[in-house]
């Protein structure tokens, strides 16, 4: 009997994960990509706002507003997707992997905090192309977060940051950047 395109991306999914939550058995791995995921709770994203109204001005207040207004769309994008699609986490599914964090949701279809990361990385780099060199790796560091911590399937960042990236330009194009 062959197998299913579906099982097969399972199948690679799990192994995938289950090679980068083997990653958390270092210490310092562990508490890197911990950090990194707090950070991209919210917090991160929240403070550079912040920042951009403080150290710009108007145009501090306009891009931290757009990256606000892309994020609570992208807040209901992933809500909505999580809710229809119900996948459960990895480690839920496979008591091989760990989750080396707690989960904010149930979930795991698509990544909210690697949606989130590349739409407002998109946002800020429009507005501000020299944060490009702090919020690229700050991104990638989010999405590769989840995988390593046992919370997301490598799909799960990958389509995250597919959706992320069409809404982040999308964005942009509404407002008249692109």
């Amino acid at each position: 009997m062959h197998a299913t395109p579906r099982s097969r991306l399972l199948h690679h999914d799990t192994g995938w994960c289950l090679r980068a939550n083997r990653a958390c058995t270092s210490r310092w791995i562990r508490r890197y990509f911990a950090t990194v995921s707090r950070l991209g709770d919210g917090v991160f994203w929240y403070l550079l706002m912040a920042a951009l109204v403080l150290l710009d001005g108007v145009q501090g207040v306009m891009a931290a507003a757009h990256m606000a207004l892309t994020g609570g769309i992208a807040l209901l994008l992933y809500k909505s997707l999580k809710r229809w699609t119900k996948r459960p986490r990895p480690f839920a599914a496979d008591g091989r992997i760990r989750a080396w964090v707690a989960p904010l949701d149930e979930f795991s279809f698509p990544s909210g905090h690697t949606l989130h990361a590349v739409s407002f990385s998109i946002v800020a780099v429009a507005w501000y192309p020299t944060l490009a060199g702090v919020l690229v790796p700050f991104a990638a560091s989010v999405a590769a977060s989840r995988v390593v911590l046992g919370l997301h399937y490598p799909s799960d960042v990958l389509a995250a940051t597919a959706i992320g990236s069409g809404l982040g330009a999308t964005s942009l194009w509404v407002v008249g950047i692109i």
